[in-house]
């Protein structure tokens, strides 16, 4: 009798296990640049006046609260999964955020205040007070440390974005290891400004060789807006260092009516500013990476033909855009 017990017992946990194994939960990452993500009230100690009711912008907590909302609307929609189900995203990388107060503001006033997502952002010494943040799901992802990595001007150059490090663990015994970076613009041209891009390129490497030199095969995600193309020379430096772009054939996932290729349009061309790059560990367990192409954020390139995002200004015009970059979303399972 006892022994039959035994057999029911053990054939019901390798039933379970079976079944474990055939199932894994996607966890969804996210990166957006939100383009100007201000609010509407002047930092004694930042220069944002392009971004105040007063301003040539008339930036009105009204447009405000419509970009909050939007921006909430198209992260909600990263979660929709092609199979038809729903998995609301684990980790949001958001580029172009102003404060705290942005921040709270999208996470408990907008669309998104039922979630509970939680945040992390930097305190950055850059001239506008542009930073980057992290939203993140409680549930699915359990904070350990983090904290903001300074950046030294090069060759007399302005202060740019701190990059945020995020050490933390999801759903697996795995702890991960998130970088977001915002890397300084391409402000005067292209091979003006490449080296300072290169230069927060080779500090990031250090940060992720340091993390390596303790566990050879950890879990490694950098993500954000990067200033520059997969065949430029800052990005080639994280796949030199062991890193691999698991963005860089994303396409529009509604690639056949919008003709999306890219996050971000230049002169009728469809490029990636904005880049996924994970560590060999991560890099198998990819199921999908495309670019959030809702007809809703893009508008007609009256110009180039096709389509575009669609901004929050053109100039000094107010076009009721969310932002001139499309969100690039991760699936992995774990």
């Amino acid at each position: 009798m006892a022994y039959r017990l035994y057999t029911i017992i053990m054939a019901w946990i390798l039933s379970v296990s079976t079944m474990a194994e055939e199932y894994s939960m996607p966890f969804v990452f996210v990166e957006y640049n939100c383009e100007n993500f201000f609010d509407c009230l002047h930092d004694t100690l930042k220069n944002d006046y392009e971004f105040l009711p007063e301003s040539k912008h008339a930036w009105s907590p009204s447009r405000y609260y419509k970009k909050t909302n939007d921006i909430a609307r198209a992260i909600q929609q990263c979660g929709e999964m092609q199979e038809g189900d729903y998995h609301l995203p684990d980790i949001v990388a958001l580029c172009e955020v102003e404060n705290d107060s942005v921040l709270h503001k999208l996470t408990r006033r907008s669309a998104l205040k039922g979630v509970g997502y939680r945040y992390i952002m930097t305190d950055s010494p850059d001239q506008r007070g542009i930073d980057v943040a992290m939203l993140y799901n409680p549930l699915t992802f359990r904070v350990f440390q983090h904290y903001s990595i300074r950046i030294t001007p090069i060759n007399r150059s302005h202060a740019t974005r701190d990059v945020l490090y995020i050490k933390g663990k999801g759903r697996t015994a795995d702890t991960l290891h998130i970088f977001i970076v915002h890397a300084p613009s391409r402000s005067g041209g292209v091979k003006k400004s490449e080296a300072y891009r290169t230069h927060v390129a080779n500090r990031v490497i250090e940060s992720v060789d340091s993390i390596r030199n303790i566990s050879p095969d950890a879990p490694i995600i950098v993500a954000g807006d990067m200033n520059d193309y997969s065949n430029n020379r800052s990005i080639k430096k994280y796949i030199e260092a062991g890193l691999y772009e698991a963005s860089l054939n994303a396409i529009g996932r509604n690639l056949l009516t919008t003709g999306v290729r890219g996050t971000y349009r230049y002169r009728g061309n469809w490029e990636s500013l904005d880049h996924i790059m994970l560590s060999p560990t991560l890099l198998a367990r990819v199921s999908s990476c495309y670019i959030l192409d809702s007809p809703w954020l893009l508008e007609e390139d009256k110009t180039w033909g096709g389509m575009k995002p669609r901004r929050t200004y053109l100039g000094p015009v107010y076009n009721k855009g969310t932002s001139d970059h499309l969100p690039l979303v991760l699936i992995m399972e774990l």
